[in-house]
């Protein structure tokens, strides 16, 4: 077993990743023992939150265990430290998605409540009752889209043109504000 050890100490780490791709825990634990420390110091300077370094070392040691026998090495101009490091950066950002994905943002990333636009005075003077209210509960691009082509009576093609958007894109908006708007005079 000493024999064992030493041999792997004096291995470099493409032989060590051979090595796991056949499934050799003693290899996998010395590429672990030369690789983790430097590994964590790269993430910990992209990432702040000790629990995601952690998940991501995790997971990375756990890919490279399962694909191992996918190292191509220096076949293709590669090195196992790249190797290791490509698999490690790639969960961080996976990491990163999933944490914005799940967090709600900031308060002060809230958007501030903006002064009504002299259209939409103009537009709460001229309908009013329910219609008018169940017009302002509308979302803005909803609203823009539904008073160009009913209020202001233009087609799709100008309705597009004058508010910058894809022609499918002002169709589906009018589709949803007419929902909408039936689900809020029900």
């Amino acid at each position: 077993m000493r024999s064992v050890r030493t041999a792997l100490h004096e291995w470099d780490e493409e032989r060590l990743v051979r090595l796991v791709a056949k499934g050799d825990r003693a290899a996998f634990e010395e590429l672990y023992r030369r690789t983790a420390p430097w590994m964590a110091v790269r993430l910990r300077r992209r990432c702040t939150d000790e629990q995601i370094v952690a998940e991501v070392m995790q997971e990375t040691y756990l890919a490279v265990w399962r694909a191992a026998g996918a190292f191509a090495g220096a076949a293709v101009g590669g090195t196992a430290v790249g190797w290791l490091w490509t698999i490690a950066a790639r969960r961080l950002v996976d990491a990163f998605r999933r944490r914005a994905h799940y967090a709600e943002p900031p308060p002060a990333a809230a958007v501030p409540e903006a002064a009504p636009a002299a259209e939409e005075e103009a537009l709460a003077a001229t309908v009013g009752g329910h219609v008018g209210d169940a017009l302002r509960c509308l979302a803005p691009e909803l609203r823009q889209v539904l008073q160009a082509m009913v209020l202001d009576g233009l087609f799709v093609r100008e309705t597009a043109v004058l508010l910058g958007l894809p022609e499918g894109t002002v169709k589906t908006r009018a589709r949803r504000a007419r929902i909408a708007m039936r689900r809020a005079l029900a």
